[in-house]
């Protein structure tokens, strides 16, 4: 498995994910341009990229999905309501349509999109399962529920929404209507927030952790990094490499 941060943040978001011989993006919310530099900085081939899921139709989640998917020839895997809220960004594609909740197979993956609250109008994570194991994806997470942390367990690595640090964000320079919408069910997870989930989903198989869609304004990576180590140093259970995603350069690519 290999696993890269191509951009995480809320001016786009987008993750590289290699499991078995299928190569997936999660998103492209940045421009095809710098999605393309970034794959080519990090030896990835972007031509070898055999399908794009599609959590929700923001537009920091799906700014180049459709290029993307037009110029390599390759299908847009995404729900049945998000590509009908999509069509104009997805028009000439080839899209491969689920229900959230229901997986699917796709070439010798198993794809399983399940249910996230946050203000769109059908958002998912994904767990991507191979032979070599599985992978999750949740952000843009309002609230963590028991089904995402069941569907979450045992996964070989991670891309967990770490937003921000609820002091920074109840002391900065937001308006009050939009603090409290990021500190919604429909918003966004909190360092905190994110330190309970990791709690509940640690087991010795977890060998990458992601820590992805930090805000600018209302976080700052060193705040994720200590509580991140803090919460691992206090466990004997797992040690897993540990990245940070960045919204303005791509991460190392890391094989597990």
């Amino acid at each position: 498995m290999k696993i890269c941060s191509l951009a995480s943040g809320s001016k786009g978001n987008c993750l590289y994910l290699e499991s078995g011989d299928t190569r997936v993006l999660i998103d492209v919310g940045l421009s095809l341009r710098e999605t393309l530099l970034r794959m080519e900085e990090r030896g990835i081939d972007a031509a070898g990229v055999h399908a794009v899921l599609v959590t929700h139709e923001h537009i920091d989640h799906l700014r180049s999905v459709g290029s993307f998917a037009r110029k390599f020839k390759i299908p847009v895997v995404a729900s049945h309501l998000v590509h009908r809220k999509s069509e104009k960004q997805l028009k000439k594609t080839s899209v491969v349509e689920f229900e959230s909740g229901c997986s699917l197979t796709f070439r010798d993956v198993r794809i399983d999109p399940f249910p996230i609250t946050h203000d769109a109008c059908d958002p998912v994570g994904f767990v991507v399962e191979s032979r070599e194991g599985r992978c999750g994806s949740a952000t843009d997470l309002g609230i963590v529920t028991r089904l995402v942390t069941e569907k979450l367990r045992g996964c070989r690595a991670l891309n967990l929404e770490s937003n921000h640090d609820l002091e920074m964000l109840m002391n900065g320079p937001y308006p009050w209507e939009l603090k409290q919408r990021i500190k919604s069910r429909h918003g966004h997870l909190s360092n905190e927030d994110s330190l309970e989930l990791m709690f509940e989903l640690a087991h010795a198989g977890l060998e990458t952790l992601v820590m992805a869609h930090l805000s600018e304004i209302n976080n700052h990576p060193d705040h994720v990094v200590r509580t991140t180590e803090a919460f691992l140093a206090e466990q004997n259970v797992c040690s897993p490499t540990v990245i940070i995603g960045d919204q303005f350069k791509a991460s190392r690519v890391v094989e597990i």
